[in-house]
C-alpha cells in the first residue's frame, strides 16, 4: 500500500509484488492539518498490507521541503496506529507525471487534485516495486 501525503489530500494506492503493478484507491481528505484517520484505518483493515510505502518529498537537488517533516510525522503516526512497517520512496516528479498520464489518456476532465494524488501514489508504489524486485 502507498500514500502520497499532502496537507489537503492524501492519495492512496494498493499494489502487489508479483506483477509489480498498483491501482488507485480513494483520496483521503486532510482537514485542519488532520488526516481522516478513520478512512485510513478502514483502508488498512480492508487491504491488510504487509508494508506501507510513503512518498518522500524532496526538491530536485535532493534537499528536503517544508512538507518533508510533516510526511515523516505522518509516517510515525501511521506506524503507531497500525504497527505496519513504513518505508519512504522518492516522489520527485510524480505529480507532473500523474498530470501527464491523465492528460495523455484523455482523462483531462478528471484532472483534479484527488485523482492526481492517487495516481501519484500508484507511481510511487510501482517505482518502489520495480526497484525492489525479488
Amino acid at each position: 500500500m502507498s500514500f502520497d501525503f499532502g496537507t489537503k489530500n492524501i492519495g492512496t494506492a494498493i499494489g502487489q509484488d508479483i506483477t509489480h503493478t498498483a491501482s488507485m484507491l480513494s483520496t483521503i481528505q486532510v482537514k485542519n492539518n488532520i488526516p481522516d484517520w478513520k478512512k485510513i484505518s478502514s483502508l488498512i483493515q480492508y487491504w491488510i498490507p504487509k508494508l506501507i510505502i510513503i512518498g518522500y518529498p524532496l526538491n530536485m537537488d535532493g534537499t528536503t521541503q517544508k512538507i518533508t517533516k510533516k510526511t515523516i510525522d505522518f509516517s510515525k503516526i501511521l506506524y503507531k496506529r497500525h504497527l505496519i512497517h513504513t518505508e519512504f520512496h522518492d516522489e520527485r516528479l510524480t505529480t507532473i507525471e500523474a498530470k501527464s498520464i491523465l492528460y495523455q489518456t484523455k482523462r483531462y476532465k478528471k484532472i483534479n487534485k484527488k485523482n492526481i494524488n492517487s495516481l501519484s501514489a500508484v507511481l510511487i508504489l510501482e517505482s518502489w516495486l520495480n526497484k525492489n524486485k525479488k
